[in-house]
């Protein structure tokens, strides 16, 4: 004992924690038991500690309440040394430590410990077991559930309400739905009537499972519902994709709950319907109706996308006004939005106001520097990151990576992808090593670029050879070229842009009974995937093209813009569609190819709304293509405005005729 009093005596007690001055007169229990309640960090607790030991008043009761703080106070591993130095493990002790290695997401560990008590000959109860089997259901050991349920009835305590939601709960996370359908069947009906829960986490199931025809019976079977039970179903919609329902449920819930608000905000981002999930975001304030912090990242996450940078400030002036706490969550949503609406430095003020940033913060920050070419303040930043102690993850080293290719700094590039795995042991992903073959390809670098392709230990897919393929085209490397278009093609044989550009290349050399050859199968096998969206907020009003839209109300007047900039740039040189399949083959077969882009009528639209002078701002779900491109910078240089296009790699910046990508991208 008195070496572990030496142990922790070394600093004074704080000053909120007092001990009577009388050693003679030994404190009660319950008084050493407030002082633990009082502890607010770990150095507190551990004095606390050692005038436990000191005093000698270390019971079962003292114990269990030292396990449950340290736990609470997010430090596991002092629970378990103040459990391993227990002369007696008892029941309460036991459950208070399980809980607090689950809640601490020390699963196993939760798990052998249970195991641990029957061979010191204590018995779980009621409490011991919506724990153990809460640790199973992110283990997903499906042996071990059905182990621990047969616990259950050895110990009687399988009809308790709370085990037998909790069995029913672990069923259904392990992926045995058919066994969770069974408890719940063979609950009592008392039960049944009186625990909403149960139906709610069977039904959460189902939704997990994508079962919503099974999930909606359970929920129109329900005696009596709460607001979870329709936010479960309502959000189960939403991760099926099945918005429509979703939104229906939502009109005819009684109470909307902010849950309910949030899954529908976020359904609508999460499947690229911004104007809804922002406009959804607004209507739910107009209804007097709070968001939380889940809530603002969610919709905040859609102005990102978009580029609604008016809806953006709106929120965050809301966030302000209400005195809501800029913490790593809304910080880091709101540090994401001002990067991806081209507003990097109101982005890096945001992210210097947050005090405790995480890895996701840094990483949004690090980002943001990198989409914008700000290769100095993004390896800055990474530094800074170092040097506060916060390890660099695969994705933080992919933001790098960015910077460098962005900014063009090879040698730079490759030091940081060899140093994932040398300096800090992550495996470089299929991103990574498409980055770094842009990078090399965009120094001209071919050779090693293929070299790297050819002995990655990942195979390479279609964006690993369209990179090398961008770089050919912009090296006009046309014989390289071919030979990767002919890899293109083994990958993916409906790929549009290979036959294009292998028709490009034989035309170019004269060989055009080779091009008709290349056509009929060009004809026969494309497909069309996922379309381009262009993004233009005006007014407060999101406004969304596609390729050859003519759904906007201002359509007519938008085409005759349009033509009005093409026939201008015409004659300062711009040549409509002799290089629109110059950048992104992976994704402009995305676009009709006979289409007007997206990117064209937005910039239309943007000229017709705003003020001479303003600059355009637009977002684009995919590259932009060579010809949308070469329009965009005559069209800068004629209206003499600032067009700022965000596309899925990089922003573009067109001034005076110029982009600040140096047309490459």
């Amino acid at each position: 004992m008195k070496s572990l009093y030496v142990l922790f005596k070394p600093k004074p007690l704080p000053a909120k924690i007092s001990i009577p001055a009388d050693s003679r007169a030994l404190p009660a229990e319950s008084h050493f038991i407030s002082l633990i309640h009082a502890c607010n960090d770990t150095v507190s607790l551990r004095r606390v500690h050692a005038q436990i030991l000191r005093r000698d008043v270390l019971s079962s009761r003292v114990a269990s309440q030292l396990v449950s703080c340290s736990s609470l106070l997010k430090s596991p591993d002092y629970s378990l040394s103040i459990f391993r130095h227990l002369r007696e493990k008892n029941l309460f002790v036991f459950n208070a430590l399980i809980r607090g290695l689950t809640e601490n997401a020390r699963f196993e560990c939760s798990v052998r410990h249970f195991i641990l008590m029957p061979r010191l000959g204590v018995r779980p109860d009621r409490l011991t077991f919506p724990f153990v089997l809460k640790s199973n259901s992110k283990l997903r050991f499906r042996w071990l559930g059905m182990a621990l349920h047969t616990a259950t009835v050895k110990n009687c305590v399988d009809s308790d309400s709370f085990v037998r939601v909790s069995l029913v709960d672990m069923y259904a996370k392990t992926g045995e739905l058919k066994d969770a359908f069974q408890v719940f069947e063979e609950s009592p009906e008392r039960m049944k009537m009186e625990s909403i829960l149960l139906w709610n986490v069977l039904i959460n199931g189902y939704c997990r499972a994508c079962d919503t025809k099974m999930a909606k019976t359970l929920f129109e079977s329900m005696p009596e519902k709460n607001s979870a039970s329709w936010s479960t179903l309502i959000k189960g919609y939403v991760d099926s994709g099945q918005l429509n329902r979703a939104r229906q449920l939502f009109e005819v819930m009684p109470e909307k709950s902010v849950v309910s608000w949030t899954a529908l905000i976020n359904g609508f981002s999460q499947y690229g319907d911004y104007e809804s999930a922002i406009s959804t975001y607004f209507e739910m304030l107009e209804k007097g109706m709070k968001p939380n912090e889940y809530t603002i990242a969610a919709v905040l996450s859609a102005c990102s996308k978009s580029g609604a940078l008016g809806s953006g400030i709106r929120i965050h002036g809301y966030v302000l006004d209400n005195g809501i706490k800029v913490d790593r969550a809304i910080g880091t949503a709101l540090v994401d939005m001002y990067a991806k609406c081209g507003e990097v430095d109101c982005a890096a003020t945001v992210f210097s106001n947050i005090k405790h940033k995480d890895i996701l913060s840094w990483t949004a920050m690090i980002q943001g520097w990198a989409v914008h070419g700000r290769f100095q303040q993004a390896i800055l930043c990474f530094r800074e990151m170092m040097y506060s102690g916060e390890k660099p993850d695969e994705v933080v080293f992919l933001a790098v990576l960015t910077a460098c290719l962005n900014s063009g700094e090879v040698d730079l590039g490759i030091n940081f992808f060899a140093s994932m795995r040398l300096d800090y042991k992550i495996e470089p992903t299929l991103k990574h090593y498409v980055v770094v073959v842009d990078l090399l390809g965009r120094a001209g670098k071919l050779n090693k670029a293929q070299e790297l392709i050819e002995t990655m230990p990942i195979n390479p897919d279609l964006t690993t050879w369209a990179a090398l393929y961008r770089a050919c085209k912009a090296h006009k490397s046309n014989e390289r070229g071919e030979m990767v278009s002919q890899n293109l093609l083994e990958v993916d044989p409906k790929l549009r842009g290979s036959y294009i550009f292998l028709g490009k290349t034989c035309a170019d050399e004269g060989r055009y009974q080779d091009v008709e050859k290349r056509r009929l199968p060009f004809q026969k096998m494309v497909k069309e995937r996922c379309k381009g969206r262009s993004y233009i907020e005006l007014d407060g009003q999101l406004n969304k093209f596609s390729a050859g839209d003519s759904s906007h109300k201002q359509a007519q007047e938008i085409r005759v813009k349009l033509e009005e900039i093409i026939s201008l740039a015409i004659e300062r040189g711009y040549v409509p569609g002799a290089d629109w399949s110059i950048h992104d083959i992976e994704e402009e077969d995305k676009e009709i190819v006979t289409g007007i882009h997206s990117e064209k009528l937005a910039l239309a639209l943007g000229l017709l709304r705003t003020a001479p002078g303003t600059a355009v701002r637009i977002v684009k779900n995919l590259r932009i293509c060579g010809d949308c491109h070469s329009l965009m910078k005559h069209v800068s240089k004629i209206s003499q405005r600032d067009i700022i296009l965000r596309d899925a790699r990089q922003f573009h910046h067109f001034k005076d005729g110029g982009c600040s990508c140096d047309d490459y991208w």
